[in-house]
């Protein structure tokens, strides 16, 4: 029989089942979860099912009241820039109004949340502790709390899956606003999971009393990477603009607490890293790289120049300027560990630079801490120490985390 031709008798394998959001479930038994009551609605752009958006069917639902809504970073339409304040406003369609939570006001406040019976909670993340959706949601479930109102999760996938856990294990004393909880920098968890260990670890006061509920995504199994899923991709903020992007951010991020342009304001953002060396300082970074033999990419030399683009990076780094550095192409997306091509590249860039006598490297090692979660990461690097031993020191805290974790899985 030739390979992939039915003769007779064989059966055709079945389709799987599409993978729906919490949206869509809820949407699906018509809103019963939320049946007579007031709602405040944390959402952004990614928020849709199908060509709708969550906020116009919950203003359709004749059972629920929908009385406010939340915009975190990037703001309700998406189009705020990485670290740009968002401004209050009202929703042209349906008259609520939209309060900023990336701005002066981090989380509701109690005259935000008076009269609201629940907050749900609509925002795909990315599954990077650093991702700021996940900060505003912990915050959000604070207000809840304090107010004596439900907070119920519209659960969506995971875009790394569900297996894959990496990187350092946030430490209390660097907690900031892009890194709030103990928990990796890529943690596995879906956002409705994440809610429900936030609450069992009781990491922020107060949570542990939020009466939380998830509304879990259906067919969506934990080894499903966002292309498995048939979903569409609708880039959670404005440099994520592939899933590509989002799959390589986790590692690439770390590039932000140096002097370096991680390639904001082009089309490839955290697939190319560039700077103001020559094309043989590039040459000698990718030689370096390709020895690695890093599973699942295929690294090369690039030049580039970052241009202002008014809705990702209005003033990017090096803008108008060409920079030299190496660029990934994705070739085997189960086989890559963003993290570990993340460490590989920038100890490959920052050997470079002490070679060259570059002093200004790390040019924000405040930034670099917090995104790291610990200053380990940079105390390895001034050490000299290997990739490799660096990506060792935190896998026990890692299979720890796992650990933790368990009892807040849904899938």
């Amino acid at each position: 029989m030739l390979a992939g031709v039915c003769v007779a008798g064989c059966v055709p394998e079945e389709e799987p089942p599409p993978v729906r959001s919490g949206a869509e479930v809820l949407v699906a038994n018509d809103f019963e979860s939320l049946s007579d009551q007031r709602v405040g609605l944390i959402a952004n752009h990614t928020a849709r099912l199908d060509t709708a958006h969550v906020i116009d069917r919950l203003a359709a639902a004749p059972s629920v009241e929908l009385s406010a809504i939340f915009a975190p970073e990037h703001g309700f339409r998406g189009t705020a820039g990485a670290g740009e304040a968002v401004e209050d406003g009202r929703d042209p369609r349906t008259g609520v109004p939209i309060y900023s939570l990336y701005g002066e006001t981090r989380r509701p406040t109690p005259e935000m949340m008076e009269g609201l019976d629940a907050l749900v909670f609509d925002v795909q993340d990315v599954g990077a502790r650093f991702y700021t959706y996940i900060t505003t949601m912990g915050l959000a479930m604070q207000s809840a709390a304090e107010a004596d109102a439900r907070f119920v999760v519209l659960d969506r996938p995971n875009p790394l899956g569900g297996t894959y856990t990496s990187g350092f294990v946030l430490e209390p004393e660097h907690t900031s606003f892009v890194g709030r909880y103990p928990i990796p920098i890529a943690h596995g968890l879906t956002i409705g999971e994440l809610a429900r260990y936030i609450r069992a670890e009781g990491v922020l006061p107060g949570v542990g009393s939020v009466d939380l509920s998830v509304v879990p995504v259906e067919n969506w199994a934990r080894d499903q990477q966002w292309p498995d899923t048939g979903l569409d991709w609708r880039p959670p903020s404005p440099n994520l603009p592939t899933w590509e992007t989002a799959l390589m951010y986790p590692g690439m991020c770390f590039f932000e607490g140096v002097r370096v342009s991680e390639g904001r304001g082009t089309e490839r953002p955290f697939l190319q890293i560039g700077t103001s060396w020559s094309p043989e300082d590039a040459r000698r970074v990718v030689d370096t790289l390709r020895a690695q033999d890093l599973s699942g990419i295929a690294v090369d030399t690039v030049a580039f120049t970052p241009r202002s683009m008014p809705e990702a990076a209005p003033s990017p780094r090096f803008e108008g300027q060409e920079v030299y550095g190496f660029e990934v192409e994705v070739t085997d997306r189960r086989a890559v560990d963003p993290l570990a091509v993340g460490i590989h590249a920038l100890h490959a860039m920052y050997q470079r630079a002490q070679a060259r006598g570059d002093t200004t490297f790390v040019s924000r090692p405040e930034h670099l801490t917090r995104l790291a979660g610990t200053d380990r990461l940079l105390t390895l690097l001034r050490d000299r120490a290997s990739p490799d031993s660096i990506i060792a020191a935190w896998r026990d805290e890692v299979e720890a985390f796992r650990d933790d974790r368990a009892p807040a899985l849904l899938y």
